[in-house]
């Protein structure tokens, strides 16, 4: 792997990883702007300017852009969180350049055109709709809403149905300019690729862009407590969570093996406990999210109506057994699983776009695999045993949805987790 990482004179890094075996190059741009940096009128915002990227520029209306794209079999794509948004292409070698012109044409050159603007409002509103149907993935907006409630941070990535009917195309416009500047963007790239080239095409494309970002983080305050929905559906699902750790915290690699031990795969002790053992849900996983300044830890599962009223207690019970120092079997396990991840993901050429545009971001520097390994294979027993007391000592956050007649109350979950 060989990494080469340089800055533009407007302030754009440009950074390529390359890996000769392959014949493919994934490429893309990473904006330091999601949710959290939307101002509540115009939650959603960053979603819908994303959207609006593919829908015609100067040179390009949206039918080119695709064909463009599918004439050399390339796939193109963009995703909105809430702290980041970029937009990428994976094509084959002999395609970078084309790859280079349609981003830098999307991303500088867009002309978010007011009647495309105004068709996109029904395409993400059916895109809502089509969440809202999906308890699954609604829970975790719920549950987002109730940890971090009254604030960007916990507004949902992609708006509401009110925010997105009624957003002044020309108040988005001003956000994306404040937040889409040089230094708040990487342009990554890895596969089989000539870092030179890159670097000189990017500077044609790109070199004369300046602009001043107006980046800010609202402070994220962390707050938790209860939301339910008690509804007609086959099964409840519940997110059982509490405050998390950001991404420099020293313990954030420790609470990463802490998730992936508890439920983060089928020989983790809920997955073992609540589904093999008992039979009390097909899905239950722990997941440790973090961002620049905090974090969530979160347990989802879903589950009959009756089958909740022996799942909580089970799943407290083993909340409770989690401060206990874990066995060297388990933490070997843990770490096996998040180095095998670590070293398969260093065969897709998207995914290492991902992590070297996302580190820039976050670390303002790449994290090689030996640094994570080390890091990871770093951690002992006794420090996931300290950071499982750190984080079930702190408020919970409860979100359930659905049949919910057998779910006793939040306040006494708690009770019992600190028993």
């Amino acid at each position: 792997m060989s990494v080469r990482i340089d800055t533009l004179a407007g302030g754009l890094r440009v950074a390529s990883d390359r890996m000769d075996q392959v014949e493919t190059v994934s490429v893309g741009l990473y904006v330091g702007a999601g949710t959290r940096h939307e101002p509540a009128a115009i939650n959603g915002a960053a979603h819908m300017l994303e959207h609006m990227a593919f829908k015609g520029t100067k040179r390009r209306d949206a039918k080119a852009i695709a064909e463009e794209i599918e004439n050399v079999g390339a796939f193109m794509n963009a995703h909105t969180g809430r702290e980041q948004t970029a937009y990428y292409i994976k094509c084959l070698k002999e395609d970078v350049d084309l790859a280079l012109d349609i981003l830098a044409d999307i991303f500088l050159e867009s002309v978010f055109d007011p009647a495309e603007f105004e068709r996109e409002r029904g395409v993400i509103l059916q895109e809502l709709g089509q969440v809202e149907d999906t308890p699954d993935d609604v829970i975790f907006d719920r549950f987002q809403e109730t940890a971090y409630p009254d604030q960007a941070l916990g507004r949902p990535v992609l708006g509401t149905a009110e925010n997105i009917r009624h957003m002044p195309r020309a108040a988005a416009l001003d956000w994306r300019n404040a937040m889409y500047a040089p230094g708040n963007v990487v342009l990554a790239a890895a596969g089989n690729l000539d870092p030179q080239h890159l670097l000189a095409r990017a500077g044609e494309l790109f070199g004369k862009w300046r602009a001043t970002s107006a980046a800010s983080d609202e402070p994220a305050v962390y707050r938790g407590g209860e939301f339910r929905d008690d509804s007609e559906l086959e099964q409840a699902h519940l997110v059982l969570g509490f405050p998390g750790i950001a991404y420099r915290d020293p313990d954030y690699w420790a609470v990463q093996v802490f998730a992936t031990m508890l439920g983060g795969g089928m020989s983790s002790r809920l997955f073992q406990e609540i589904r093999e053992k008992r039979g009390l849900c097909y899905s239950i996983s722990a997941h440790a999210s973090s961002f620049a300044d905090g974090g969530v830890f979160d347990i989802y599962t879903g589950t009959g109506e009756r089958e909740m009223e022996e799942l909580v207690p089970a799943l407290v019970s083993e909340l409770r057994g989690a401060r206990a120092v874990p066995t060297p079997a388990e933490v070997r396990r843990a770490k096996a699983q998040m180095r095998a991840g670590l070293l398969m993901s260093l065969e897709s050429t998207n995914a290492r776009m991902d992590a070297l545009g996302g580190n820039l971001l976050v670390f303002g520097r790449d994290i090689t695999p030996e640094e994570v390994s080390a890091k990871v294979e770093a951690v002992t027993a006794d420090d996931i045993a300290r950071v499982a007391a750190r984080i079930l000592s702190g408020t919970p956050t409860l979100a359930a949805l659905g049949p919910l007649g057998k779910l006793v109350p939040l306040s006494e979950i708690v009770a019992k987790i600190a028993a």
